[in-house]
C-alpha cells in the first residue's frame, strides 16, 4: 500500500514504523533522563537537589549522560523525518 502525493510514493508501513520508533525512543529517553536523577526522593527528581547539577559525572553516569544526548538527537531526527513523511501523504 502506498499513497501518492506530488509524484512521491511513500509506503504507509514506513509511516507506521516511524511512529513506533518515535514512541519507543520517547519512552527510552524518559527512562534515561529519570535515571540521571541523584535524589532518591521526589524532591531530587523535580529539582530539589541542586548540588547534583555541578558535580563531575564518572563511569556509568557519564556514559548514560552521553547516551541521553545521542538519543535526544536521534529522537529529533526521527521526529523531523516523520513530519516530512506525514506532510507528503
Amino acid at each position: 500500500y502506498s499513497m501518492f502525493s506530488q509524484g512521491a510514493v511513500i509506503p504507509v508501513p514506513i509511516q507506521a514504523a516511524l511512529n513506533i520508533v518515535q514512541v519507543v525512543l520517547a519512552i527510552v529517553l524518559i527512562v534515561a533522563i529519570l535515571l540521571q536523577t541523584k535524589g532518591s526522593s521526589f524532591s531530587g527528581i523535580f529539582g530539589g537537589d541542586s548540588t547534583s547539577v555541578y558535580r563531575t559525572r564518572r563511569g556509568f553516569e557519564k556514559q548514560l549522560f552521553r547516551m541521553t544526548i545521542g538519543m535526544s538527537v536521534v529522537f529529533f531526527i526521527v521526529a523531523l523525518i516523520n513530519s516530512i513523511v506525514t506532510t507528503r501523504i
